[in-house]
């Protein structure tokens, strides 16, 4: 999948608007999956990419989370952490299957399927340029904005 385009793609977004792949063209993309709004490590991952919000967007970078939370959801994790990118509900896991981000993952001794943690970048062109999977939130935002920085 890295260096091919990436299939264009639409979701609804906090703010009450809709999410286009094409609608990002001309700059680049980062798209982060996390598995649930507001639990620790996801909100860990949130606060780290808002808070190099400012670097992301000074590299010519847009940050987007996905998960399949509802929309209501993101936009209560969206205000309470102050995020200043959008969030994509993927309830129908459409985006998820694209990814193929969806993983059957242990919690509390059970299998249960749900996103792995996982990030990509896409340039200004609609290819996907890097992708990290399974990683673990703390310093992560930091290791993408430095390849986006590569650019």
């Amino acid at each position: 999948m890295i260096d091919q385009p990436v299939a264009e793609f639409s979701l609804p977004a906090t703010g009450g608007k809709d999410f286009t792949l094409a609608g990002a063209r001309g700059r680049t993309l980062v798209i982060y999956f996390y598995p649930k709004d507001s639990t620790p490590g996801c909100t860990t991952e949130a606060q780290q990419f808002r808070d190099l919000y400012p670097d992301f967007v000074a590299a010519g970078c847009e940050v987007v989370g996905v998960s399949r939370d509802s929309l209501r959801s993101h936009e209560n994790f969206k205000s309470k952490q102050e995020l200043p990118f959008d969030l994509l509900a993927d309830s129908e896991e459409k985006l998820c299957a694209q990814f193929a981000v969806i993983k059957m993952k242990t919690m509390y001794g059970k299998q249960v399927r749900g996103i792995e943690r996982s990030s990509f970048v896409i340039d200004g062109k609609g290819v996907l340029r890097r992708e990290w999977r399974g990683i673990k939130a703390p310093g992560h935002a930091q290791e993408v904005l430095d390849f986006v920085k590569t650019l």
